[in-house]
């Protein structure tokens, strides 16, 4: 492949993450507003099962998975939908939205140390302590509210961002190892419908205890709709298609543009504040990623 066609594929790879990264900037506020209406596993279920509806038409016609693959598959349907998703919604219903995007902003370090154990990438000067720098950012913003208010709900719900975190960054280097020679949409289709299988027997629960359906307002419609349409279906595709196309120890600088978008949404939407502890770790988190990447200067515009 010439010079001139790389550059045209890496870029746009960028612009596909940088897409796929501003939608689940919007996520965590908006479905965190939708889980005042309706509870997490039906929210689930109806975002990826429908979500799979969508990209059957494009999956059929994208071949098949070999048998040698249907267990890696399931496992990063497993990581990238069923824990990732479930730990995130469950911490949405306890803890700001705005501390959702920033825990899971700490993945480039995760991830760039993943892509030297397991993909064997070639790995970065000051890697360490910017993996430690970052790591404090991460504590001080999970434990920020022992500070405030004493052990409450909302350390949960932040230790649940973190483990969501964790399982996406796992599902990340497992997809770029093993699958990322298959089609996205055929890949895509088969997490979505793994991962929303996985949540059925909760969301049948919740429908013969609570009957969330009954009950839907804007709130729960909205959240279904984005759900399905933009976090779902087309940021799950461009991240996957885009995951194609960088090294994996650059995918995850782009969650550098998740908390500007959530902020800009949880501040007037839902009436989140910034306490200074927040902004501390904040700092340490992409001083942190900065430095394990070499990159003082670093976002992901500069890669267009």
């Amino acid at each position: 492949m010439s010079s001139l066609a790389t550059s045209r594929t890496h870029r746009n790879g960028v612009l596909a993450l940088i897409i796929a990264n501003i939608i689940w900037g919007a996520a965590a506020p908006i479905f965190k507003l939708s889980l005042q209406n309706i509870p997490p596993f039906t929210l689930a279920f109806l975002r990826f099962f429908g979500a799979s509806l969508l990209l059957y038409p494009f999956a059929i016609k994208a071949g098949k998975i070999k048998h040698r693959d249907i267990l890696t598959l399931i496992i990063i349907s497993f990581f990238g939908v069923t824990f990732n998703i479930a730990f995130f919604f469950w911490g949405l219903m306890s803890a700001p939205a705005i501390n959702a995007t920033v825990i899971a902003s700490s993945g480039p370090v995760f991830l760039c140390l993943g892509g030297i154990l397991f993909l064997k990438e070639k790995p970065r000067k000051k890697l360490l302590g910017g993996l430690l720098i970052s790591l404090l950012g991460v504590i001080i913003i999970i434990g920020q509210p022992i500070f405030t208010e004493g052990f409450d709900g909302q350390l949960v719900g932040n230790i649940f961002f973190l483990l969501a975190m964790i399982f996406h960054t796992a599902y990340t280097i497992l997809y770029k190892k093993s699958m990322s020679h298959y089609s996205t949409f055929l890949i895509t289709y088969w997490m979505f419908l793994i991962g929303s299988l996985t949540f059925l027997p909760f969301f049948l629960y919740e429908t013969v205890t609570v009957n969330p359906l009954f009950s839907l307002d804007i709130r729960g419609l909205v959240g279904i709709g984005f759900g399905i349409f933009l976090s779902s279906a087309l940021a799950y595709f461009l991240f996957d298609w885009g995951l194609k196309r960088i090294p994996s120890q650059e995918i995850g600088i782009f969650a550098y543009l998740d908390p500007i978008i959530a902020a800009a949404i949880a501040i007037p939407l839902l009436g989140e504040t910034v306490s200074s502890l927040f902004l501390l770790g904040s700092l340490l988190i992409f001083g942190g990623i900065a430095i394990a990447e070499n990159r003082l200067h670093y976002h992901p515009l500069h890669k267009l």
